[in-house]
């Protein structure tokens, strides 16, 4: 099977968008409250590339037809030609960046709330740690951001840390430039409890996953179990004797979700739904990168967690993002939550696999 090529999906969303054309003008989708629905989120998601694409394609053919006049005999019109067919290649490559810059991140790109889980690993409480100093950086880059956060369920360890956190993350561009993220993060560092002064390591998961809108799951009470159990607190404690938490069971993927962090069931039973609809949205989304796979994997939406993707190693200073081979020695600024460095390298470099799978635009 040979690998979808940028063009290839180009051409699809075009498809695509005309076909949603044709359904929003349909009697049959018109008179459906949902389907209209669908149908009008996907067609203005889609509008901008569409609308660039259009024109892409359109100053190709014109810059085709305009070398064709160059190989005639008319010295006027080769003449024509020539002066116009500088602007009209730097008219192709203004319009293929803005393609590039749409692209870049796959899919969902434009979509402005996320959701987060970070996860300890391997290395117990330092691993837990971990994942709260990865929390940390996370909420301050937020801050620098103006995006919004939000905690949704903490799983909290002894020592301070946290066994897991589910976040939500809400602004502009926030999933476009935060689903770099996904993957295995290590950290190397003498640990507060370590007598000896030896370097350990540790590990931490993060998924990022985007957030549907309730048109795309639609979730009815009878696809999914709803279990309400009665929530407790670290080591037993602080026992809720009210089944205010709750545990969603999506039948048809096997996904569970609980929530215990309200003392409100309703609350509890929102946040849940929430992230439900997102595990469910993640795992479609899988299905259908898997499906659309290139020869060159791109980072955005590659889909694999188990990855390591970074390590943090503190004596040295050092931040290293495996993927791109990409070393900065400013650990002590990642870690207070400049972010940036690392996302905007991570982008460049999905951009410039999109530009190497494009070839040559002549």
């Amino acid at each position: 099977m040979y690998p979808v090529t940028i063009r290839q999906q180009l051409d699809e969303k075009l498809n695509r968008f005309e076909e949603l054309e044709r359904q929003l003008s349909d009697p049959v989708v018109l008179a459906d409250s949902r389907k209209i629905a669908l149908a009008s989120r996907e067609h203005g998601s889609l509008n901008r590339i569409a609308s660039n694409y259009r024109e892409f394609r359109s100053i190709l053919k014109q810059i085709s037809d305009t070398q064709a006049m160059l190989a005639g005999h008319d010295a006027e019109m080769k003449e024509l030609a020539e002066a116009e067919l500088p602007d009209l290649r730097a008219r192709r490559e203004d319009l293929w960046q803005q393609l590039l810059d749409i692209t870049v991140g796959g899919e969902d790109a434009n979509r402005a709330s996320c959701v987060m889980e970070i996860r300890a690993g391997t290395g117990g409480e330092e691993a837990a740690l971990f994942a709260r100093d990865l929390f940390n950086m996370y909420q301050r880059h937020c801050e620098t951001k103006g995006w919004k956060m939000e905690v949704l369920e903490a799983s909290p360890a002894e020592k301070g840390g946290f066994k897991e956190l589910v976040l939500s993350l809400q602004g502009e561009s926030v999933f476009r430039e935060m689903q770099y993220e996904s993957g295995g993060h290590r950290v190397q560092r003498v640990p507060e409890t370590e007598a000896k002064g030896r370097v350990h390591t540790s590990a931490a998961t993060v998924v990022v996953m985007a957030e549907p809108e309730d048109v795309e799951v639609d979730l009815k009470a009878e696809d999914y179990r709803k279990d309400l159990y009665c929530a407790s607190g670290p080591g037993g404690q602080h026992v809720n004797k009210t089944a205010s938490a709750v545990r969603l069971t999506h039948m048809e993927t096997g996904i569970v979700v609980a929530m215990q962090d309200e003392r409100s069931q309703h609350k509890n039973f929102a946040k849940a739904l929430r992230l439900l609809k997102s595990r469910i949205y993640e795992v479609r989304r899988l299905a259908e990168v898997e499906k659309r796979s290139t020869a060159r994997k791109l980072l955005a939406g590659s889909g694999d967690r188990s990855e390591k993707i970074r390590t943090y190693n503190f004596p040295e200073n050092r931040v290293t993002d495996h993927r791109i081979n990409f070393t900065i020695y400013k650990l002590d600024q990642i870690i207070a939550g400049q972010v940036q460095p690392l996302t905007d390298a991570l982008i460049e470099y999905d951009r410039q696999q999109l530009r190497d799978d494009m070839g040559e635009l002549d």
